[in-house]
């Protein structure tokens, strides 16, 4: 694994996560998520969350799966984002005690479509940064 690939790719897909959460969960869908509190660290963390997707998307692509395609990377992210989405909504349910099966379709769509976007951008970066 190229490290100046690995970081590249991690920190430019952790921005475009944090920027697709901004539109999606922030905008599109801000009537079905909370919104965190202005007084909270949560922006904070949130940002560290995108991040830390980034790099492990990253991660995946650049040692284990040796991905650098824009299309590899999207179909890969696909199904990163299907699964990924159904364990943090199984998880939610129980948390929550709640059987919203709306908001569980929608949120692992949004997974599906925001990791799918992700890895389709660090598919690229891994083909393009030598």
């Amino acid at each position: 694994m190229k490290l100046k690939t690995f970081i590249i790719a991690g920190l430019v897909g952790g921005f475009v996560d944090w920027l697709l959460g901004w539109l999606f969960y922030g905008i599109l869908f801000a009537n079905f998520f909370p919104q965190p509190s202005e007084d909270s660290n949560a922006l904070l963390y949130i940002t560290f969350g995108c991040f830390t997707y980034g790099f492990f998307i990253s991660y995946i692509y650049n040692k284990l799966a040796n991905i650098a395609t824009f299309a590899s990377g999207m179909a890969t992210g696909a199904v990163i984002g299907l699964f990924m989405g159904l364990f943090a909504n199984f998880f939610r349910m129980a948390e929550q005690n709640s059987e919203d099966f709306q908001l569980f379709a929608i949120d692992v769509a949004i997974s599906i479509v925001m990791a799918a976007i992700v890895g389709a951008v660090i598919g690229f970066i891994n083909g393009k940064v030598k």
